[in-house]
């Protein structure tokens, strides 16, 4: 009654002027423009202002990515194979093919040997060669009529549906024309089905 009566102004809330207000996000922070979030994201990536050494750091970028990915898949990484090697009946077609001897893989020596043989003017060195060439073609396809026989018997019996053994004969056929050294994905397994000893790490450069 004897105190200070209070005025309108002073009920009401202290509010920020418009010169001192400013948007912040919800931890209270200024809320960043869409320029400093795209300075933020490129100083993250340490991509360099200028256009030049811009590109020179991206196309470093893309050569690492390219080496991991090289890496991952020379492992054996599912998640780097390409879509032709992926699927647990691919896997077990190179395993059944790399696991045996085939003469399909040197199929390219042969063939290498009787064009450079067919320059000899001689008719019993070329009648010979031809001889040798179809006699080895005739091998060549037996061999891999087995091998395509037993891989889709054994293969009926690991996958029983139709639909998973898709494609496989193909890709077999054309593992066995590959030199095994030059095969990608490289083989699990050796000759006569051992698995291949993981390789040991290369030290570092001094």
């Amino acid at each position: 009654m004897f105190g200070r009566k209070s005025t309108p102004a002073d009920d009401q809330p202290l509010v920020p002027s418009s010169d001192d207000a400013s948007p912040t996000t919800g931890k209270g922070r200024p809320t960043p423009s869409r320029r400093e979030a795209e300075a933020a994201r490129k100083s993250q990536l340490k991509i360099p202002s200028d256009p030049k050494e811009a590109k020179k750091a991206a196309r470093e970028r893309d050569r690492d990515e390219r080496s991991r990915s090289r890496a991952a898949m020379m492992a054996g990484d599912e998640r780097y194979l390409p879509a032709r090697d992926k699927g647990a009946a691919k896997a077990f077609t190179r395993d059944f093919v790399d696991a045996r001897f085939t003469l399909a893989e040197y199929f390219i020596f042969f063939a290498i040997g009787v064009l450079v043989l067919g320059f000899i003017r001689n008719t019993t060195i070329q009648s010979f060669v031809t001889i040798a060439f179809f006699a080895l073609t005739a091998l060549i396809i037996v061999d891999s009529i087995v091998l395509l026989v037993q891989l889709n018997s054994r293969a009926r019996k690991e996958f029983p549906e139709a639909a998973d053994r898709k494609g496989i004969t193909l890709y077999a056929i054309i593992r066995t024309l590959q030199l095994r050294r030059l095969r990608l994905p490289p083989p699990r397994v050796r000759r006569g089905g051992a698995p291949v000893p993981p390789k040991a790490p290369k030290a570092p450069k001094a």
